[in-house]
């Protein structure tokens, strides 16, 4: 593809020569001649006058190179989009492997596969164009949108419902049960019904391994855009909001609600019970026991005001250093207290 080809489907503002062949992308630091790169971080600036590549995307401010320059306000976008003009992912025809069970009384659009040892239960209802790769498992009573496409090992427990382009990775589990138990007379643990069930909105994203619980009763509700990356547990009768990122190994005790817009970075946590507020940041292994407003950053654990946080995280790392200075203050001060009478006859016979 010549450069300038590229940057006209990508809507980039071309500085440099568009006959340049372009014949893949790739990152900053491996790219050579023939590859388009981008910088979205100021912190790869210099990166940028060094590298190999024949063209970069970056920011229409970005400061003036060498080497071609395609401006365009998200560099990052860009760049993705770039990836999947030269990147195919593998593509499955249409059609129904011998191995595969289906029940009779299931429902498949039109244009699916349906790999090698998939099973698909009763009264399941799926729309057109299903990707199922192998040994997925989807449970009675599943209803799922258009463009579905689950990896092998993927499970959708019974009567949860999926809008459109839903993709689940390998081991994705939507709808298990949740972890909901009783203790009785005897001090043991009942466990409670998990009667209701995951509802996935469009264009939803269930990376590997992660666990969307099924709800005690009501449903468990990821909305439309949000993204679930690997290893996250959300618990029963959590509701996520729309567009928002739930990052690897973050855990949402049941009944949690999370806003739009929200971005939960790794190893996150949030209380049973809390409400976490659109457009909400938590960072890297925070955790929140207490409702979040809308539009804070919140960081550590227990959680609070990210300015504040990185002030005491600065302060923490000196604690050493002013216990130090503390102890001669104190040993200044005593040096220059005046001599006390000990005997316990000071002031006998005045």
């Amino acid at each position: 593809m010549k450069l300038g080809e590229l940057a006209a489907n990508l809507g980039a503002e071309l500085c440099g020569d568009a006959e340049l062949e372009i014949i893949g992308v790739k990152g900053i630091e491996e790219a050579g001649p023939g590859d388009v790169t981008f910088v979205a971080n100021p912190r790869y600036a210099g990166l940028a006058r060094k590298t190999h590549a024949a063209a970069v995307l970056v920011e229409p401010g970005f400061q003036d190179l060498t080497t071609a320059t395609l401006r365009i306000k998200n560099p990052y976008l860009a760049f993705s989009r770039a990836l999947a003009l030269f990147y195919k992912p593998a593509a499955y025809a249409p059609g129904i492997h011998p191995t595969a069970v289906v029940d009779p009384s299931a429902k498949i659009g039109e244009s699916a596969h349906l790999g090698a040892y998939v099973v698909v239960g009763a009264n399941v209802q799926l729309g057109s164009n299903a990707t199922l790769l192998p040994h997925v498992v989807i449970y009675p009573g599943v209803h799922a949108g258009s463009h579905l496409f689950a990896h092998a090992h993927a499970v959708i427990r019974e009567n949860c419902v999926l809008g459109d382009h839903v993709t689940l990775e390998n081991g994705a589990i939507v709808g298990s049960d949740g972890f909901g138990f009783a203790r009785n007379e005897a001090g043991q643990w009942e466990k409670i019904p998990q009667s209701g069930p995951v509802r996935l909105g469009d264009r939803v994203d269930v990376q590997a391994n992660a666990c969307i619980d099924r709800a005690t009763v009501g449903s468990t509700v990821i909305g439309s855009g949000s993204k679930i990356d690997n290893l996250v547990q959300v618990g029963h009768g959590s509701k996520v909001g729309e567009n928002s990122l739930i990052c690897a190994q973050t855990g949402l005790a049941g009944s949690s609600v999370v806003g739009n817009n929200v971005i939960l970075a790794g190893q996150t946590g949030i209380a049973g019970h809390c409400t976490v507020g659109d457009g909400v940041i938590l960072t890297a292994q925070s955790a929140v026991s207490h409702d979040i407003p809308a539009g804070k950053m919140i960081s550590g654990s227990p959680g609070f005001d990210n300015r504040v946080w990185l002030r005491a995280v600065s302060i923490f790392q000196r604690l050493p250093e002013l216990l130090k200075r503390l102890d001669r203050l104190e040993k200044k001060v005593a040096s220059k207290e005046p001599d006390r009478d000990i005997s316990g006859t000071e002031g006998v016979g005045q």
